[in-house]
């Protein structure tokens, strides 16, 4: 267990390292860090933090770097998150509250991880089965053709054109339109196929069968729309940290190419109001074995995850607060869009 000045050498190793992208010395943590110790004591808790594997020496006469373990321990134990300013929550809400729909949420929201924190930002769309049915829309294009819309608690929207073997009214469509939506109302996009199922049983016999059309093209609207999307923002930040990839950024950029690959890491990510930290070799791909990823879900179920992949030479404190104040913003204004 290390002490308290040995993790404050630590901290200030990872803080000017992080800042300067050199190599860091005794000399210099005691010019530019009160530690209150000679630049011989620190060598000393640098040659021990070395032993424990929280620093290395790139070669020979140089300073120390943090290693994954070290940065590991700087942010569970070292790390205090610095809130974003009055004028930076005002800019991300003014930024964010003029979406006009979901596309444009998520598109403003991976814009702006990535202007804010510098790396490259990652957003899911949230997830139908962790969505609830707000509303279906049953429209009457012509006596056997029908327009159905589902909309979803976090503004999702399917549409779908079917055509019907039977004469439709508008009274048995307007019937039909409020059995389902009072059948559905509040249930989770996964149990609506057997929420409305009993809706068919309920209308007369010779209309059945096109009720079941609807119903099926309903849940066909949405298993066909894929259930996991994701879009990126700030690749080219990446050009900016050449020297902290190992040889090049091309297996980084192979392995932000994988969007299944990023699904299951954002899906790791904790409760809302909360952010996971994954570092460097800790991220089971291969081609990000020299990142970091800063995750959060969004939303008051956690329908959906967002988080930036930079470096593991990366402003943590920083970027942990603008993940966490920009996932408490999506899930606010989807909460006040339902």
């Amino acid at each position: 267990m290390l002490d308290e000045r040995k993790l404050s050498v630590l901290r200030a190793i990872v803080e000017d390292y992080v800042t300067t992208r050199e190599p860091v010395g005794s000399k210099a943590l005691a010019e530019r860090h009160s530690l209150g110790v000679s630049p011989a004591t620190i060598r000393n808790d640098m040659a021990l933090l070395e032993d424990e594997g929280y620093i290395t020496q790139p070669h020979t006469s140089a300073g120390r770097v943090p290693t994954d373990t070290g940065y590991r321990l700087f942010v569970d134990r070292l790390a205090t998150i610095k809130p974003l300013s009055a004028a930076e929550r005002r800019a991300i809400g003014t930024f964010l509250e003029g979406a006009v729909d979901l596309d444009d949420i998520v598109l403003r929201t991976v814009r702006l991880l990535a202007q804010v924190t510098g790396q490259v930002a990652v957003v899911q769309y949230p997830s139908l089965t962790r969505s609830q049915v707000r509303h279906v829309e049953i429209v009457a294009m012509s006596p056997r053709r029908l327009m159905v819309v589902v909309i979803s608690t976090t503004g999702r929207v399917e549409q779908r054109v079917l055509d019907v073997a039977v004469d439709l009214d508008d009274s048995t469509v307007a019937e039909l339109r409020n059995r389902i939506n009072e059948a559905v109302d509040g249930k989770l996009l996964s149990e609506m196929p057997d929420a409305a199922a009993a809706v068919a049983e309920a209308m007369p016999v010779e209309v059945r069968p096109a009720v079941a059309a609807i119903l099926a093209t309903m849940v066909e609207s949405l298993a066909g729309e894929g259930e996991e999307r994701v879009v990126l923002a700030g690749t080219a930040n990446l050009a900016l940290f050449g020297t902290d990839f190992p040889g090049s950024i091309q297996p980084v950029l192979e392995a932000l190419e994988e969007h299944v690959i990023l699904l299951r890491l954002l899906g790791e990510a904790t409760a809302p109001s909360q952010v996971s930290v994954r570092i460097g070799h800790e991220l089971p791909v291969e081609g990000l074995s020299s990142t970091s990823l800063v995750s959060s879900s969004y939303g008051a179920t956690g329908v959906g995850h967002l988080g930036v992949i930079g470096p593991t030479r990366m402003d943590y404190p920083g970027t942990i607060g603008a993940v966490r104040a920009v996932a408490q913003y999506v899930g606010r204004i989807l909460e006040e869009s339902s």
